[in-house]
């Protein structure tokens, strides 16, 4: 792959990659796009990254429907699909991780210890296989994408990251590859998070800047329902996810729920130009 990849950019081929864990959506595919739009040549891969979960998570039984997943790939024209084995990518004395320190250390990183060491070196190594010019990531995974960008900028990797909005259901959950787990009645509570968001963010807009009173607000939305647990919510600079003590300017509204024993993450991101005055 590695070869393969070299050989299109001596050619003057740009490559866009489009990393995922398989179970492709809509949201998948959008990335997709974006990437055609950026590239000469575009690399999708799919694996699902066993250093990523931690015992006891969801990694022997999430999804992957293969052959579901090709089909819509050549249906969108993926140049290339790498499609590695973890003994590809692991080798039997692995031992060198990538830890990005202090952007792991909270949300998802505190409630999945090791979680994002996982992401962070899987991502270095299809990185440094697939040799893109561009990669693409969606917005859903907020804090993954703060982290990659930075990881990117502290190794000094060559590939453009660009981040892609969240596509939604018409309910406004996020699409994931986990809202498989759900029947539809499960879905429908689902759609809370979206509501506490934007709940959130109508008060935010409206010029309210204690982050406090703006979480009170999506967590009045997501509490009451039925199934739900809320793990975190929290108001953050969305580029470093620093603690806001006023939101005066761009923030993050970051959310983490239990929904009958699936975890949701979603966030929303509240700009300057859309906020108004108290």
């Amino acid at each position: 792959m590695q070869a393969i990849c070299l050989g299109l950019k001596r050619k003057g081929r740009k490559i866009a990659f489009v990393p995922t864990m398989g179970a492709l959506h809509e949201g998948h595919l959008s990335l997709v796009r974006r990437a055609r739009k950026l590239g000469d040549t575009v690399v999708v891969s799919v694996f699902v990254n066993p250093t990523q979960f931690a015992p006891g998570e969801d990694f022997a039984r999430y999804p992957r429907p293969l052959s579901a997943d090709k089909r819509l790939l050549v249906t969108e024209k993926v140049d290339l699909l790498f499609l590695p084995t973890a003994s590809d990518i692991y080798s039997t004395d692995h031992s060198t991780f990538v830890d990005v320190e202090e952007i792991s250390s909270i949300l998802e990183g505190a409630a999945r210890p090791g979680h994002f060491r996982g992401v962070a070196t899987v991502v270095a190594k299809l990185l440094n296989v697939v040799c893109p010019d561009v990669a693409v990531f969606g917005q859903k995974d907020g804090q993954q994408v703060a982290m990659i960008k930075s990881m990117v900028r502290h190794l000094n990797f060559p590939a453009r990251i660009v981040v892609a909005p969240t596509v939604r259901e018409r309910s406004g959950l996020a699409m994931s590859s986990r809202n498989r787990y759900f029947n539809q009645e499960q879905l429908s509570r689902a759609s809370c998070i979206h509501r506490g968001m934007r709940a959130a963010e109508a008060l935010a807009i409206a010029g309210e800047e204690d982050p406090a009173k703006i979480e009170a607000a999506a967590r009045s939305e997501i509490e009451p329902t039925p199934g739900v647990r809320i793990d975190y919510i929290a108001i953050l600079d969305p580029d470093d996810l620093r603690t806001l003590d006023r939101v005066e300017g761009k923030a993050g509204i970051f959310v983490a729920v239990w929904l009958d024993g699936v975890r949701l993450i979603d966030n929303i991101i509240v700009r300057p130009s859309r906020r108004g005055r108290k």
